[in-house]
C-alpha cells in the first residue's frame, strides 16, 4: 500500500510541474499559484500544497521540468552526433524543432520567463541565469571543438559564435510564436548553416 500512495504522489507531482511548466510560458512564473495550478490540473489546493509547500517551491519546480523537458527535446538527441560541427549543428536543429513543435504553448520555456524575471534579483533570477550559461557553455563547447578540429572558417571566435546562435534561436522562438510561421524557422535554420560555414 505504502509504495502506491507513493507512486500515486509522483505521478500527481508530475502532472503538477507539467501543467506549471506550461502555465509559466504563458503567464509568467509570478502567475504560478498554488490555487492557479489546482485548478489547471482539477486538483484540489491542499493537495497541490502537499506536495509543494510554497509559491517558490513550486516555481523551482516548474524550472526543474522545463530543463528536463528541453533536455530530452534538445541535448539528449544531440549528443548521438559527432563532436564539433555536427553536434554544434544538431543543438540548433533540436531547438528550432523543439520551438516548431509548440513543446511549451509560450515558446522556449527559458525564452519566455527570462524577460520576466531577468530585472529581478533572487533565487528565481539565478537560476534561470545558470541554465541560460549553461546552453551558451555547451554551443561554445562545440564551437571550440569544431573550430579545433578545422571544421569553422579560420579566425572564428568560439564564445562569439555561440552567442550568435543562441541569439538567432531566441529570435526564431519570439518570431515564430507571434506569426506562427514555419517559414521563420527554415530561415533561421538556413542562416545557422551559413554561419557555421556547412
Amino acid at each position: 500500500m505504502p509504495r502506491r500512495v507513493r507512486s500515486d504522489g509522483e505521478r500527481s507531482r508530475k502532472v503538477i510541474v507539467d501543467a506549471a511548466a506550461r502555465i509559466a510560458t504563458v503567464e509568467g512564473l509570478e502567475g504560478l499559484s498554488i490555487a492557479r495550478v489546482a485548478a489547471a490540473t482539477g486538483m484540489s489546493k491542499s493537495g497541490v500544497f502537499g506536495l509543494f509547500g510554497s509559491k517558490q517551491e513550486l516555481q523551482m519546480a516548474a524550472i526543474d521540468e522545463a530543463r528536463s523537458v528541453f533536455v530530452d527535446q534538445v541535448v539528449r538527441p544531440a549528443l548521438q552526433a559527432s563532436e564539433g560541427i555536427e553536434r554544434l549543428s544538431a543543438l540548433c536543429d533540436g531547438f528550432l524543432d523543439y520551438v516548431r513543435e509548440r513543446v511549451f504553448p509560450g515558446g522556449c520555456f527559458f525564452a519566455s520567463v527570462a524577460a520576466e524575471i531577468g530585472p529581478r534579483p533572487g533565487e528565481l533570477r539565478d537560476r534561470i541565469r545558470e541554465e541560460q550559461k549553461l546552453w551558451v557553455g555547451l554551443l561554445t563547447e562545440n564551437a571550440q571543438r569544431a573550430r579545433k578540429a578545422g571544421q569553422l572558417p579560420a579566425g572564428t571566435d568560439p564564445r562569439q559564435l555561440a552567442l550568435e546562435l543562441s541569439a538567432m534561436l531566441t529570435g526564431a522562438d519570439i518570431a515564430f510564436l507571434l506569426h506562427e510561421d514555419p517559414r521563420i524557422i527554415e530561415g533561421v535554420r538556413k542562416a545557422i548553416r551559413e554561419r557555421v560555414g556547412r
